[in-house]
């Protein structure tokens, strides 16, 4: 079944290349809401190869990208108005920026590609675009040595590619700047809330249960109430690293994303202490600031897979350290909660 992007074909010296259109029409849209709150999120992928957008030559620019097709379609509608190619690397349907560092989107990759759909019998010209931040996946040397095509890294955002052809295929400092504002940020926080919601449903089961229990007995009005108490700090905590922190992320002091979703932990606890819902005994208070803060921490961490701010040097670093940390707060936590039980 023909994907409903392709709306033809170009004849080649090596054949037909399918043609993508660069309007991106609702059942796009419908798919990228979806995605952005994890759903089908593995299976949003398209073919790689060779396309065609608008009537290209062999003169014609060739941009490389991901097969993820929020990539895949971001790229095209940039191009609106543009004939050019477009080489999609099979990146396992994970975007540039990701499959770069995990080397998905990578130099034997794009070797690949150029050599299967035989781009040097297509183009005249031996260049390549090739997004910056995939950069960190690509050996432009290797490239040139094994394939002749010379890489010329691309503006950060799709929506400065036409400036960036306009202007000869070079940057201004604005093109090469990596942002992450408000909205970025706030565009990636449905995934992450929705990537970890078996493990939330399972801690809410396990402290609703626990609370019924062992407070005042199953049939206890009180004890489910203090169960669902529970359960809103689990929640809260979950929030705390996955909604606070990112949002809040440049305000918030120290560069390592666990220390700032402790952080943005810890003002939650301070918030609940105050209104009285921490507890009524020290035990069950000091759980409460260890296990928000663990989770707000960890969670918060997590963020680095999202954020154009960290390296995996760095990132592999500060979970060496903080897991460790991570792991004992809750465990501790988790103790004195149970210990809260009985008292």
């Amino acid at each position: 079944m023909k994907a409903h992007y392709i709306i033809g074909s170009v004849k080649t010296d090596v054949g037909t290349v399918p043609q993508v259109s660069a309007i991106i029409k609702i059942s796009d849209l419908l798919g990228t809401i979806m995605v952005r709150w994890s759903i089908n999120r593995d299976n949003y992928k398209v073919k790689p190869g060779l396309y065609a957008v608008g009537k290209p030559e062999s003169t014609s620019e060739v941009f490389v990208t991901a097969n993820y097709k929020l990539s895949f379609d971001h790229l095209r509608k940039n191009l609106n108005g543009v004939s050019g190619w477009i080489l999609v690397l099979d990146t396992k349907g994970i975007n540039v920026w990701c499959a770069a560092g995990k080397g998905t989107f990578g130099t034997a990759e794009l070797i690949k590609q150029i050599n299967n759909s035989e781009l040097e019998k297509i183009v005249q010209h031996k260049r390549i675009i090739v997004p910056q931040l995939g950069a960190t996946g690509i050996a432009a040397y290797e490239i040139k040595e094994r394939t002749g095509f010379r890489v010329i890294y691309g503006p950060v955002k799709a929506s400065d590619i036409k400036g960036f052809i306009s202007s000869g295929l070079k940057k201004t400092k604005e093109m090469s700047t990596v942002t992450f504002g408000f909205y970025e940020r706030a565009k990636l926080i449905p995934v992450d809330l929705f990537y970890g919601k078996y493990y939330l449903l399972i801690s809410l089961a396990v402290f609703f249960i626990f609370s019924v229990l062992f407070k005042n007995g199953v049939n206890s009005s009180e004890s489910v109430l203090y169960g669902l108490s529970s359960m809103l700090n689990i929640i809260l905590a979950y929030l705390s690293g996955l909604v606070m922190m990112p949002l809040l992320l440049p305000y918030i002091p120290f560069r390592s994303f666990a220390v700032k979703g402790f952080i943005t932990g810890l003002a939650l606890s301070i918030v609940l202490l105050s209104i009285h819902m921490l507890g009524n005994n020290y035990f069950e208070i000091i759980s409460w600031f260890l296990i928000i803060t663990s989770v707000s921490s960890f969670l918060g961490m997590n963020f680095t897979g999202s954020s154009t701010f960290t390296s995996l040097s760095g990132v592999k670093k500060e979970m060496k350290i903080a897991i460790p940390i991570q792991i004992g707060f809750s465990a501790l936590g988790i103790i004195l909660f149970i210990i809260s039980l009985f008292i």
